[in-house]
C-alpha cells in the first residue's frame, strides 16, 4: 500500500524561495532516481516562511529503501544538504500517511502555476467532501529514523486542487470545519500537484 508524506518546513525569514529554486533545480529528480515520488511542492500562502511538499512510496520498505539511496548513498543530498539545510529551523514536522483517495498520476511540467491547493488536517472522524486525495495516519512504526515523522497521532488529511485562488476561496466560504487545520498553498513551478 502507498506511504505518504506531509511535510511541512519552517523556514529562516526570507529564505523560502532560496529553499525552492534548490529544490526544484536539484533535488527532485535524484529523490525520483532514488525511488521517491515528488508529489508536489508548495508554498504556504499564509506563512511566507513555511515550505510544504509531499512524496510517497510503493510501501514502507521502498520508502526505507529510497530515503537511505537519496539521504545516506546519493551524490545530490551530500552536495547540497548544508544549502538547503542553511534555509530551514524546523524539518520534523512530517505526517507518515496512507491513501483512501491516493494522489492520481501527475506529469511535471515547467508551466507557471494559477492553480491553488487546499489541505485539510483534522480528526479521524472528520469527512471530507470530494476530495481530490485523502489520507489517514499510518500507524506503522517510522522505518527510516534519521527522519522523524510526528508519532501518536491520528489524523485524516483532505487534498483539494482549484483552477485559481478565487475557486479555492469560494470553496472555503461554504466549509463549516472550524477544527481543522488549513493548509492554502501555491504550487512552486516544478510541482507536479497542481
Amino acid at each position: 500500500m502507498t506511504v505518504v508524506e506531509l511535510r511541512q518546513y519552517t523556514l529562516r525569514p526570507g529564505r523560502r524561495d532560496v529553499l525552492i529554486e534548490l529544490f526544484d533545480r536539484e533535488l527532485v529528480e535524484p529523490q525520483e532516481a532514488a525511488g521517491c515520488t515528488v508529489v508536489g511542492q508548495f508554498r504556504d500562502e499564509d506563512d511566507p516562511d513555511r515550505f510544504v511538499w509531499f512524496r510517497s512510496f510503493p510501501d514502507l520498505a521502498a520508502r526505507h529503501a529510497a530515503l537511505t539511496a537519496f539521504y545516506l548513498e546519493g551524490e545530490a543530498w551530500r552536495k547540497h544538504r548544508e544549502a538547503a539545510n542553511a534555509t530551514m529551523l524546523d524539518s520534523d514536522n512530517v505526517l507518515l500517511l496512507r491513501p483512501e483517495v491516493d494522489f492520481p498520476p501527475s506529469p511535471r511540467t515547467l508551466e507557471a502555476a494559477s492553480s491553488r491547493v487546499l489541505v485539510l488536517i483534522g480528526p479521524p472522524s472528520t469527512y471530507f467532501l470530494e476530495p481530490f486525495a485523502s489520507f489517514v495516519t499510518e500507524p506503522a512504526e517510522n522505518t527510516f529514523r534519521a527522519l522523524p515523522v510526528r508519532e501518536g497521532e491520528n489524523v485524516r488529511v483532505g487534498v483539494w486542487v482549484f483552477p485559481d485562488l478565487a475557486a479555492r476561496q469560494a470553496f472555503e466560504r461554504e466549509l463549516a470545519m472550524p477544527d481543522v487545520q488549513r493548509l492554502r498553498l501555491a504550487p512552486t513551478s516544478r510541482s507536479a500537484l497542481r
